[in-house]
C-alpha cells in the first residue's frame, strides 16, 4: 500500500472548506500540499507490515553464550514516540517505550529498537496494538519468544476533547514467553 498524497490534498481542501475558511487564502492555499507530506511523513509506518519492518531492521549481532546465565535482559527504556489514535485521529503524544528482550543466540543493534519503536507508531493505532507489533517484530529479529514492551503516554481523545482530563496517562505492557509467567522477570522491568 502507498499513501495517496493526491487524495489527502483533495481531502484536506475539503475539510478547509467544511469548517467555513476559504482555502484559497494566502495562509491556506498551500494548507493541503503540506498536510499531504506531513502525513505522508506520519504513516510511513502504513505502508509496510510487521515482517517487513522486521527485514528492514534485522541487524542483529551473535551473543556469546558461554556468558549466557540464562537471566540476561536486554532493556530499551524511554523511546520517544507519538502515534494518532485510530479512533479519533487523536495524537497520542508524550509516549515512552521500554522494550526488553531475553537474548536467544542473537542481540539487536539498539537504535533498531529505537526505529521499530519509531515505525510501528507511524499507523493508525492503538496503543495496546503499537505494543504488541512491536513485540512481534523484535520477536521475528532477535528469534527470542521472551519479549517484554511497556508504553506510557497520552491521548488527547482524552486530554483535549470530551473529557478533557489534561494529566491522565495510559499505560499498557505486552508480556511474551517467560515475561508473562516468570513474575521475577516482570519486577526487573520497573527498575
Amino acid at each position: 500500500m502507498s499513501i495517496d498524497k493526491e487524495k489527502i490534498k483533495e481531502h484536506i481542501k475539503g475539510i478547509i472548506e467544511a469548517l467555513g475558511e476559504d482555502p484559497n487564502r494566502e495562509g491556506i492555499v498551500d494548507t493541503p500540499k503540506r498536510a499531504a507530506e506531513m502525513y505522508a511523513e506520519m504513516f510511513e509506518g502504513m505502508n509496510y507490515t510487521n515482517e517487513q519492518i522486521a527485514e528492514m531492521f534485522d541487524k542483529t549481532f551473535d551473543y556469546d553464550l558461554s556468558f549466557n546465565t540464562n537471566n540476561d535482559i536486554v532493556i530499551v527504556r524511554d523511546i520517544d514516540i507519538f502515534s494518532f489514535c485510530e479512533h479519533h485521529l487523536a495524537l497520542m503524544y508524550d509516549m515512552k517505550v521500554t522494550v526488553a528482550y531475553i537474548p536467544n543466540k542473537k542481540v539487536i543493534g539498539l537504535s533498531k529498537i529505537a526505529r521499530i519503536a519509531d515505525m510501528v507508531s507511524k499507523r493508525l493505532q492503538l496503543q495496546e496494538r503499537i505494543g504488541a507489533d512491536i513485540a512481534e517484530i523484535i520477536s521475528l529479529v532477535t528469534k527470542s519468544n521472551d519479549v517484554a514492551v511497556i508504553i506510557e503516554g497520552k491521548h488527547s481523545c482524552m486530554t483535549a476533547r470530551g473529557i478533557k482530563k489534561t494529566a491522565t496517562k495510559t499505560y499498557t505492557q505486552t508480556l511474551r514467553g517467560r515475561f508473562e509467567t516468570e513474575t521475577n522477570l516482570q519486577a526487573r522491568l520497573h527498575f
